[in-house]
């Protein structure tokens, strides 16, 4: 019992020091030394978990998605009564890129699939893309969506952006990012939502005090 124990904590480590290589670094410079080093382990034991790079950057991957998936349920469980799809997708939208600032595993997993000198089709990255399209199709089917409007369209546009509002939250090069997200959706929604509906509640600091307990 005491030796399973101490290999998830040692696979966790691994995968936390792996997803801080290869975001500072990126995939084709990221050594298996340095991650060694960086998770307190021997390369011995990096090689026992995880034989090559690449079956560690899927953990990191796989990971990742487990990471978005836990946003999704969380908000879902306890989003504003009767927002429907959208404020769904605006809620957790505003914690993805809360998260990925401070997330490295969640933020690597997300790089590692743009990565050039990787093909990898799995990842956050797809996952989230897939979710955002099929959520804002439900929306359409459901009459919140105005007429008009492409749910491939949008779901393009809301993944770019907050891909983007991420990457500047990790960089520090903008520190209101949160503050953007709420500025993205305030442009957004208007054109978005069916004119019969409620504009979901944006996040950010006016969403702070909000009560999402359902009633």
């Amino acid at each position: 019992m005491v030796r399973q124990v101490r290999a998830v904590r040692t696979r966790r480590a691994l995968v936390r020091a792996a997803a801080e290589v290869f975001a500072e670094d990126g995939y084709a410079l990221a050594s298996l030394p340095v991650i060694s080093r960086r998770a307190g382990v021997s390369t011995g034991a990096l090689h026992f978990h995880f034989p090559s790079k690449d079956l560690l950057a899927r953990e990191v991957e796989a990971a990742a998605t487990a990471a978005v998936q836990r946003l999704v349920v969380r908000e879902g469980a306890g989003g504003v009564a009767g927002g429907g799809g959208l404020q769904l997708l605006v809620d957790v939208s505003g914690d993805l890129v809360a998260a990925w600032a401070v997330d490295p595993v969640l933020r690597a997993g997300f790089e590692l699939g743009g990565d050039p000198s990787r093909k990898s089709v799995q990842g956050p990255g797809r996952w989230w893309s897939e979710w955002v399209y099929a959520l804002l199709c439900e929306a359409q089917g459901a009459g919140e969506l105005a007429r008009g409007v492409s749910p491939e369209a949008a779901a393009v546009a809301v993944v770019a952006s907050v891909a983007g509002f991420g990457r500047l939250a990790c960089g520090h090069r903008v520190r209101s990012s949160p503050r953007l997200v709420e500025e993205f959706w305030a442009l957004l929604l208007p054109g978005l939502v069916a004119p019969s509906r409620r504009l979901p509640v944006l996040p950010g600091p006016r969403a702070a005090g909000t009560d999402r307990t359902p009633r």
